[in-house]
């Protein structure tokens, strides 16, 4: 939970780089990766994050510039991986020029329910975490190398003249 904007902004920042090194690692021929037929896929599934910036954010009284959620995925990463840097930057500055420290835990209608300002953030980074847990699997399944993003990947370490801890 967060107790301050300043440490919202400097943990975002963080992952939205980290979502970016993500996203700028996908292939168009990529988006179309799913684990199952009926499973989502790569490209679904950045554009879900992406799309969610705008939408949670609207929700929680946030003017941010992102995409409209019914907008179809695009079918190149590089425009993705565009419209995810612009929402996430506009949600940063967002959170800072509308927000205060006290005001993080404020109550605000989210889902029904009745969310701290403070919690939201957190939902909301942790729900980009998830769906970025999850579009590595994909990668791999798509032959892609994955970046690290909390320490190396497999393929860093090798790049480090290292084995990969087993």
């Amino acid at each position: 939970m967060y107790r301050s904007i300043q440490d919202f902004l400097n943990a975002w920042e963080y992952e939205r780089e980290a979502t970016l090194k993500i996203f700028r690692a996908l292939t168009d021929s990529s988006l179309r990766q799913k684990v199952t037929e009926q499973g989502r896929s790569i490209g679904f599934l950045a554009w879900h994050i992406t799309v969610t910036l705008g939408e949670m954010g609207g929700k929680a009284g946030l003017p941010v510039e992102a995409p409209a959620e019914d907008l179809p995925v695009p079918k190149k990463a590089s425009e993705i991986a565009a419209a995810y840097d612009t929402a996430s930057l506009s949600l940063g500055s967002a959170v800072k020029t509308n927000w205060t420290d006290e005001k993080l835990t404020g109550q605000i209608d989210m889902y029904g329910e009745k969310w701290t300002r403070a919690a939201f953030l957190s939902s909301l980074v942790s729900h980009q975490i998830h769906h970025r847990a999850q579009l590595t699997v994909l990668m791999r399944q798509a032959g892609l190398k994955v970046p690290g993003i909390y320490g190396p990947s497999r393929e860093e370490w090798a790049n480090m003249g290292m084995k990969a801890p087993e």
